[in-house]
């Protein structure tokens, strides 16, 4: 069975932060995981190229902040993610968690990340990024 697409993006990141030429990378795949295409690998090809990725100094970016696990209809890690980096670069690191969740409440009626709907998170997003746009 193929892998993801998440999973090939991963190795494709690896690559880049890595820094390994199109011949260097086409050996792995060739060598470490038996297939000419990354859209040909299987789990087991991945997770060895992974490991060796991880060998070679990669490791994948964990989230920084709390997780509040899989929630069904709520905001994703990602999304909570990308708000708390937007709203660090707004502020300037001069207001923090708790600033942030009183301008949720204050705004969108939401006491913090952890209650915030996925599909609310995309609009907070976009203000945030207006308003680092028009502070700079």
């Amino acid at each position: 069975m193929p892998i993801t697409r998440n999973q090939q993006k991963l190795i494709f990141v690896a690559r880049s932060r890595l820094r390994l030429t199109e011949a260097q990378y086409r050996a792995a795949l060739v060598e470490i995981g038996g297939v000419s295409s990354v859209t040909e690998l299987d789990i087991e090809g991945f997770e060895a190229l992974m490991g060796v990725f991880e060998y070679l100094g990669f490791a994948p970016a964990t989230p920084k902040g709390r997780s509040f696990g899989d929630r069904p209809g709520m905001a994703t890690i990602g999304q909570i993610e990308l708000i708390r980096a937007l709203w660090q670069e707004y502020t300037r690191g001069k207001a923090g968690e708790d600033a942030l969740g009183k301008w949720l409440e204050h705004y969108w009626q939401v006491s913090s990340l952890r209650f915030l709907r996925k599909e609310t998170a995309p609009r907070i997003i976009t203000a945030l990024k207006a308003m680092k746009a028009r502070a700079a």
